[in-house]
């Protein structure tokens, strides 16, 4: 690595699906830097694939609640110790302290990357207690760090006002993809024999032959994703519906597919690699984005999923939070919901799904977004941030 400056990244998660920051380490190593990114090893964790950065996984006994954040934060100060680098970047409060500490005593730049507003998740929100703990790690280590960005203008709005420090945004945007050869069929038209008549669940997908028109749901399967209203809202809908992912409520939203019987409508994918869920997500019919107001984070949020469902020209169901709002308004590529409510579900789902006028609208809008909201443009935002500390 010679000359080259170092710059370590830690979450912690197990790396394999974090799109955001494998893309973030990426760019930076192809723009001459050593890159590190350290996370866990979890007891379901796949093989990490080739990367032209270092990557790196801890080991833990525990893996949730208090017991694991205080094992992780002790385990990643040990490594950080014993580490060589120029510039460590937290990724989220769950790090910022070791981060912090001993990124100080080397001497080193620090960044902080904030994925959400964590103190507003609905996990920390409902536990007063536990909030305070974090709102207090925030306020003494935020204000500390010489570069701050986020993933969307409404947080860095937030954290501007909260902490008088410039955050800049870095959108979790895909990579723009040239050629794209499953759009080669790309809506609906001709899947309906008669436009007023109901989609069977055996129907062609967008030019696919023998394969299902489907929707898709990829992202954790946490509260406040309108998750337990989708899966009934299905009962009125007559096409099939993928969930990629995992989370707390995996077990929950399992047992009420079995409770509706609602098994052959529905299908849990489990965890998917990326380069998998990409494919996937082209050929899905219709993509979900659904959020509940459960804490600032997620009234502010700017989900990866929006932009992955843009990029495959796929249409999408979104709650019209502000962020949803501001980027339909101009591209008009979703159908908002005002809330992640059954009723308003079925309704969004069947209208994308019977009106082949408004499908086509809104996947040939999904192109011009996808022209200027793409990874190329966000890279040159994060190297120039990277390029005034280091270089």
């Amino acid at each position: 690595m010679g000359g080259l400056k170092r710059i370590i990244f830690t979450v912690t998660n197990d790396l394999s699906f974090d799109q955001r920051m494998q893309k973030i380490c990426r760019s930076l190593s192809r723009a001459g830097y050593a890159v590190e990114l350290v996370g866990r090893q979890r007891g379901f964790s796949i093989p990490l694939a080739p990367e032209p950065f270092k990557q790196t996984r801890l080991q833990c006994i525990f893996n949730k609640g208090k017991l694991f954040y205080i094992e992780y934060n002790i385990r990643l100060l040990i490594y950080l110790t014993f580490s060589q680098f120029d510039c460590a970047c937290a990724i989220d409060l769950d790090t910022i302290a070791p981060v912090y500490i001993i990124g100080k005593l080397k001497g080193a730049k620090l960044v902080y990357d904030a994925h959400e507003y964590f103190t507003e998740v609905p996990e920390v929100v409902r536990r007063p207690k536990v909030q305070k703990v974090w709102q207090k790690v925030e306020k003494i280590f935020v204000p500390l760090f010489d570069a701050t960005y986020t993933v969307s203008e409404g947080l860095a709005e937030l954290f501007q006002q909260k902490y008088h420090k410039h955050f800049d945004v870095i959108m979790n945007v895909p990579v723009l993809v040239e050629a794209h050869p499953e759009r080669v069929s790309p809506t609906l038209s001709g899947l309906l024999p008669n436009k007023d008549e109901t989609l069977a669940a055996n129907l062609p997908l967008r030019g696919t032959e023998g394969s299902r028109l489907f929707i898709l749901y990829q992202g954790a399967l946490n509260e406040g994703r309108g998750l337990e209203h989708l899966i009934t809202a299905m009962q009125q809908i007559d096409c099939h519906l993928k969930l990629a992912g995992e989370g707390d409520l995996s077990e929950q939203l399992r047992q009420q597919v079995k409770d509706l019987q609602l098994e052959n409508k529905i299908t849990f994918l489990g965890y998917v690699p990326p380069k998998e869920l990409r494919k996937i997500t082209a050929e899905a019919t219709i993509g979900i984005n659904l959020v509940e107001n459960k804490g600032l984070s997620y009234y502010y949020s700017l989900s990866n999923k929006f932009f992955d469902y843009t990029h495959a020209s796929v249409p999408q169901v979104c709650t019209g939070f502000p962020e949803y709002e501001k980027l339909n308004k101009k591209y008009n590529v979703a159908l908002l919901v005002t809330d992640c409510s059954t009723l308003q579900i079925i309704e969004a789902l069947n209208r994308l799904l019977k009106d082949d006028n408004l499908y086509r609208e809104l996947q040939k809008n999904c192109e011009v977004c996808t022209r200027e909201l793409n990874w190329q443009r966000e890279e040159i935002k994060l190297l120039a941030i990277y390029d005034r500390l280091l270089r």
